[in-house]
């Protein structure tokens, strides 16, 4: 499984990162760690970043945007919608993905995303407690290096330095929704905050199917069972 940003493990990397998305999604992976407590959800606030490759320089930089488009209550808490979304390689539009969030203990209670052109998919996921504890692993492996003032496209922000010993930093302020990232960077990329958001707006548009990749999976199976000889 690719490695992943802690910060962005709840919404961007797990939605886009690739085959493995699906494996750290429907579950309880926060156990309230101290880096936890940055997430600070605003309905219509987000943030605009520019992402560029180290371990590909000639590859043009992308733009990221990660926002909380809406909050409903599930069991008596707050929960919120936090969209991801990126251009598509095809150039046709952009690749939007969402998950409906606890805010209390980051119970993950929803996933949805739409390709451009193609319908919103909602993802249904039966979790492995073994993919939760890889996950709390790596966040767990996340320490406080103490606090920096650094420049980005969007300004200038006294931030939280935290790292891990894996080449993984991340910078942070409360002055950034949802999860106050303003610069990440690890051995593959750099992402640096370009622009705060404040009207934000869901982008997933058109009636939402189900799909059960776990039951797509057993219908499969059970398919070549009737099809190899007797």
């Amino acid at each position: 499984m690719r490695r992943i940003s802690p910060i962005l493990l709840c919404l961007a990397a797990v939605l886009f990162v690739g085959n493995s998305v699906y494996a750290q999604m429907g579950m309880n992976i926060f156990q309230k760690p101290s880096i936890a407590d940055i997430f600070h959800p605003v309905v219509g606030g987000g943030a605009a970043y520019q992402v560029t490759h180290t371990d590909s320089p000639n590859a043009p930089p992308k733009e990221q945007q990660l926002s909380v488009v809406g909050k409903e209550v599930v069991d008596g808490q707050d929960a919120y919608w936090m969209e991801f979304s990126e251009p598509d390689k095809s150039g046709a539009g952009s690749t939007v993905g969402k998950i409906l969030v606890n805010k209390s203990d980051f119970q993950m209670h929803r996933m949805i995303f739409q390709k451009a052109g193609q319908p919103a998919m909602e993802i249904v996921y039966h979790p492995d407690p073994k993919d939760a504890q890889s996950a709390q692993n790596e966040i767990n492996k996340m320490t406080k290096v103490g606090t920096e003032t650094i420049t980005v496209p969007a300004g200038t922000f006294s931030c939280v330095h935290w790292k891990n010993d894996s080449g993984d930093n991340i910078w942070v302020s409360d002055k950034v929704t949802p999860f106050g990232m303003v610069k990440q960077m690890n051995k593959s990329e750099t992402r640096v905050l370009l622009k705060l958001i404040t009207d934000a707006k869901d982008q997933i548009t058109g009636p939402v199917k189900t799909f059960d990749p776990t039951e797509m999976q057993r219908q499969m199976m059970e398919k070549r069972k009737q099809q190899q000889p007797n």
